[in-house]
């Protein structure tokens, strides 16, 4: 019996292996789509994860332009944020940043689903997304899969 069969190995930053991942948002809602991305980005869709590891994909989402958000967000939801002065407390509305700048919409919703730690900031810089369907990664030789396909 070989005695090393049961035990569990730890993934570190020489044994894992990343990807890249082309994602297509078009036609997605919002939120169930981030959360399938914050997960391939974590790495939690492998056998090897380990919480404390950079483990997952680099993950390359096209068309934020086209992107859905069920029910009234689009009208009533807001981003809050403060510039740290008295009174300073600013809001921006989803549908004036769906025109100005796509891009932020998604990668808001996808950072609020990483850990808010050192690994958090890391796992974000695995992302990139853009509005329409280039993209500046070709010499990585990406792979595209369907979001729907993976549970």
């Amino acid at each position: 019996m070989n005695t090393l069969s049961y035990k569990t190995e730890s993934a570190n930053s020489a044994t894992v292996t990343k990807e890249w991942i082309i994602v297509n948002a078009e036609g997605q809602n919002l939120g169930r789509f981030a959360s399938k991305v914050a997960r391939l980005i974590r790495g939690k869709h492998k056998t090897n994860y380990t919480p404390h590891v950079d483990c997952g994909d680099n993950v390359i989402v096209l068309n934020a332009e086209k992107i859905q958000l069920s029910g009234n967000k689009l009208d009533q939801k807001e981003y809050i944020r403060h510039t740290g002065y008295p009174g300073g407390q600013r809001t921006t509305p989803v549908s004036s940043l769906m025109k100005d700048n796509p891009v932020k919409v998604v990668e808001k919703a996808i950072k609020g689903m990483l850990p808010k730690n050192k690994l958090g900031s890391v796992l974000y810089s695995n992302l990139h997304v853009y509005a329409g369907n280039e993209h500046k990664h070709e010499g990585q030789q990406p792979k595209e899969i369907n979001l729907n396909d993976i549970k």
